[in-house]
């Protein structure tokens, strides 16, 4: 099981934005499902929180189609574009705004939205994955976000630019928080 978020293939503006370190949108989009592809396997369940394509000149279901594993999609801010395209929303398995799963017992609400609260937070097996900030910690939300341990970002800038497990998830969380 795999989390990723905010791959905005196809966004040329995201590279600078969000500071990424590839030269052009081909270069990222080729980098980003190398990357997939190399940890992912066809029996793997991909969980992606939001943003997956952002006025790409390549057909998002073309994009999608190359990446190994069950896709799942919980809907980002830049997704309703694409999402109108039936053979890319063909390519994931499930499209909701909210998710919740069992991963190894936890119980993960997953939202491309940071949130304050989630389903059995205050108990041990209650955790949130989210996307939508990359590394932004700027915002005046950040303090509190960071002072939430069992609130993960699953963006790409945090995590390697590669889908990861929830272990990977926890530890690139602690590196990038204490940095913060």
């Amino acid at each position: 099981m795999f989390y990723i978020s905010d791959t905005h293939f196809g966004h040329a503006n995201i590279i600078r934005l969000s500071n990424r370190p590839f030269l052009d949108i081909a270069e990222m989009n080729a980098e980003l499902i190398a990357r997939w592809n190399a940890k992912v396997t066809d029996d793997d369940d991909v969980y992606m929180l939001g943003d997956f394509a952002y006025r790409s000149a390549e057909a998002t279901s073309v994009i999608a189609g190359k990446l190994k594993g069950r896709k799942h999609l919980v809907i980002g801010n830049h997704d309703n574009r694409w999402m109108k395209e039936p053979k890319a929303c063909a390519q994931f398995v499930e499209i909701a705004r909210l998710m919740e799963i069992d991963d190894g017992g936890r119980l993960v609400t997953l939202c491309h939205y940071p949130m304050m609260s989630w389903h059995d937070m205050a108990r041990e097996r209650g955790w949130h994955v989210h996307g939508h900030i990359h590394e932004n910690t700027d915002a005046p939300y950040w303090p509190l976000l960071k002072s939430m341990d069992k609130a993960l970002n699953a963006c790409v800038e945090v995590n390697g630019y590669e889908p990861v497990t929830f272990d990977e998830l926890l530890e690139n969380n602690r590196v990038w928080k204490a940095a913060h």
